[in-house]
């Protein structure tokens, strides 16, 4: 049950549901030749304001860029809610330090003013990175004794709170709650993984034909324990008990069957551009097809999934009460196999189906309750028919070894009146991946993996030196191994072939399509060959899709009536620097200060290899064109997202426009340091 055509993908192959002109191409390995410089004008910044700050200190003189790594990593030979608490202190001072754009201290000492509260906090730094992927020691009161323990998270953070009372609309004692509860949570996860170190029955099935035969992209998904470095609540998920968070929780290799409803054709609403053997296959057979010898559907009915804990939070909203109550939805009750949750909570996996599916949930997860928004569901297939009209086969003959995880056909209910009922919608996502493809979101590749002992009091699990090192270290580790070279000459390479299997496919979508992706690290996943070496990329995200206003044209041409229920034309200034901050600063920079923070290599050689890369695009021999290679070489400051401040502004980025669903702050360019 592939969408057409149907062959076995694989790592070194692309998968093109729908296309039948898509014939497997092998993946070049070899890095792009090395970029020339030079670069052209900039376009115009975008016009979103600037978000109150919170007080940064006066610059002091800069004397240094960086210092080194520490030996001892402060995630290291902790106990799990030690190692938790350090986490999130480190990821609220990295967030204050991003958001009010700190410079480096020359002593090694960072100050964060606490004028509210009539004192200041002293933070060891560890490593200043340019790209602010720094990390700290734990933090202390200004003139507090030697003896005064340091500032713990949830003391940080309401001292952060206090410091921006007078902001609009401030949601401060929310963001405490939800720091506590994501320390709380991040240390059940790490108690959970020092425990059962390996895969565990997560991450072996026996779907995929073997039980003893793990599944490497669910392997990945589940293990992002720490979540998002500049993220103040990266792990927060209030509303779950615990028998819930080790249910449902990807840290925790989860599972669990899906909560099946029979949905009245009266009420269902859906959409597929999926296709099998060039025969259309309605949202309805994916789904009877996906229950396996789970439930039944009464004649005329179609079988819709739901996440457990989302059916019953929708008991208590009129909306799916009342359809039960018409009989219009029955309710089947949970059956069928097990799925597994991915990273982002509420989309499942299950090894050895053709599908996977994004679940509407009403947790609120980092930025958002996770609940499907019916203009979202169209944009998944829009773009997906978009790329069949042409378009994937010319970015297929320029990047043979990318594609975008497709979301062809989705299934939801509508009230009797015609209008959505919220919290039912459900995407179908192709499942690209077999359980031997090494395929790992980015984040995921260079988190932290903290080698905690299992209780506060034991003692480490052995006596090596290691830290908490990231797969992304023990890649080049051990491919500089394998080759005799420096590690610092891997990670350069590395990073070279990362950029031209990754970001350049991304970037050519936008200066030849006009379609701009919310390419950050968890949306990007990056295919490995057998050495560990970049070999293509994937993208997924039926959300995260910008098509430039100024190419409505072109893109109405190719596809008669885009946009008209997707919501997805953007004006090109807030396009700008909503791609600039997804792909350059969370996903290229971020990837930079995972090098460099992680003692791979300097993030200097790293950033001006992108520069070169970007100059290439820009005036080389073969210039791509688009605005943001430009843009990026020329802006001496660049847009952010900043997390803390969204979160103390109570902000939800999956509600209102786009250009005002989260706030945005002004930071440098480290490419013009």
């Amino acid at each position: 049950m592939y969408p057409d055509p149907a062959p076995e993908p694989a790592p070194a192959a692309v998968s093109a549901p729908g296309d039948p002109t898509d014939p497997a191409r092998p993946v070049t390995t070899e890095p792009a030749p090395a970029p020339a410089a030079g670069h052209g004008p900039a376009p115009g910044a975008g016009t979103v304001p600037d978000a109150p700050l919170l007080s940064p200190p006066a610059p002091p003189p800069l004397l240094v860029l960086s210092v080194a790594p520490s030996a001892a990593d402060p995630l290291d030979r902790l106990g799990p809610y030690a190692a938790a608490q350090s986490a999130a202190t480190e990821n609220l001072v990295r967030c204050w330090a991003r958001e009010t754009d700190a410079p480096a201290p020359d002593d090694g000492l960072l100050r964060v003013p606490l004028p509210a509260s009539g004192t200041a906090l002293a933070v060891p730094v560890l490593y200043w990175s340019p790209t602010g992927r720094h990390r700290f020691g734990p933090p202390r009161l200004a003139g507090a004794p030697a003896s005064a323990p340091p500032v713990d998270a949830v003391t940080l953070a309401a001292l952060l709170v206090r410091e921006t009372a007078g902001t609009p609309g401030p949601d401060g004692p929310d963001l405490v709650a939800r720091v506590a509860d994501s320390v709380r949570r991040t240390a059940v996860f790490l108690r959970d993984r020092a425990e059962r170190p390996a895969d565990g029955p997560a991450g072996r099935h026996a779907a995929s034909g073997n039980p003893g035969t793990p599944d490497l992209f669910l392997a990945a998904e589940q293990a992002l324990l720490l979540g998002h470095p500049l993220h103040p609540t990266p792990k927060s998920r209030e509303g779950l008990t615990e028998a819930e968070t080790h249910r449902y929780s990807p840290e925790l290799r989860g599972s669990f069957p899906l909560h099946w409803l029979a949905v009245a054709p009266s009420v269902l609403a859906t959409d597929s551009a999926w296709t099998e053997r060039g025969r259309p296959l309605p949202a309805t057979e994916l789904t009877a097809r996906l229950a396996a010898d789970g439930p039944a559907p009464p004649d005329g009915h179609a079988l819709l999934p739901l996440h457990p804990w989302q059916f019953r939070a929708l008991l208590h909203r009129p909306d799916l009460t009342a359809l039960l109550d018409s009989g219009l939805v029955r309710d089947l009750g949970a059956r069928g196999p097990a799925w597994h949750p991915t990273s982002s909570v509420r989309t499942v996996h299950r090894t050895g189906a053709p599908a996977m599916l994004k679940l509407s949930l009403a947790l609120h997860i980092t930025n958002s309750r996770r609940e499907n928004l019916r203009k979202e569901l169209h944009r998944g297939v829009e773009v997906h028919r978009l790329l069949r009209r042409g378009l994937f086969r010319r970015w297929q003959a320029a990047h043979p070894d990318f594609d975008i995880v497709r979301d062809p056909a989705w299934i939801a209910v509508d009230r009797p009146d015609g209008t959505p009922a919220r919290g039912l919608d459900v995407v179908v996502r192709h499942n690209p991946f077999r359980p031997s493809d090494d395929v790992s979101c980015v984040a995921a590749l260079v988190a932290p993996r903290p080698r905690t002992r299992a209780t506060e009091g034991a003692t480490g699990q052995d006596g090596s030196g290691a830290g908490a090192r990231s797969r992304l270290a023990e890649l080049v580790t051990r491919l500089a191994g394998r080759t005799g070279r420096p590690r610092a000459a891997v990670a350069v390479e590395w990073f070279l072939r990362y950029l031209h299997h990754v970001v350049r496919p991304v970037l050519w979508l936008d200066a030849r399509a006009g379609i701009a992706l919310e390419a950050h690290q968890q949306n990007t996943l990056v295919l490995l060959d057998a050495d560990g070496w970049p070999s293509g990329g994937r993208y997924r995200d039926n959300q995260g899709y910008y098509f430039r206003e100024s190419r409505r044209t072109e893109l109405e041409a190719r596809l008669p009536g885009i946009g008209a229920h997707s919501d997805t034309f953007v004006a090109d200034d807030v396009t700008d620097e909503r791609f600039a901050y997804y792909l350059a600063v969370n996903n290229v920079f971020g990837l930079v200060g995972a090098f460099g923070s992680q003692g791979l290599a300097d993030e200097g050689p790293l950033l001006a290899a992108f520069r070169r890369f970007l100059g290439r695009l820009v005036s080389g021999p073969a210039p791509l064109g688009g605005p943001l290679p430009a843009y990026l070489l020329d802006s001496p400051s660049l847009r952010c997202k900043a997390n803390l401040l969204t979160r103390l502004h109570g902000l939800d980025e999956l509600v209102g426009p786009v250009d005002t669903q989260s706030v945005y702050v002004t930071i440098a360019n480290p490419l013009r340091a």
